[in-house]
């Protein structure tokens, strides 16, 4: 499996996304998790602005 992920790195695909993870307040209960999410480099400000 390593050897894939050092595949896809050498050919640039993987340089386009980028893993993501966002601080998220339940509305319920109060508590607190984390959102994650592997985002295309454009859409990373959309990832973060968005209340999910």
């Amino acid at each position: 499996m390593a050897k894939k992920v050092v595949a896809t790195l050498k050919t640039g695909e993987g340089k386009q996304f980028t893993r993501v993870i966002k601080l998220v307040k339940s509305s319920k209960t109060g508590a607190f998790s984390f959102a994650e999410a592997v985002v295309h480099n454009d859409h990373i400000k959309d990832f973060f602005t968005d209340k999910k």
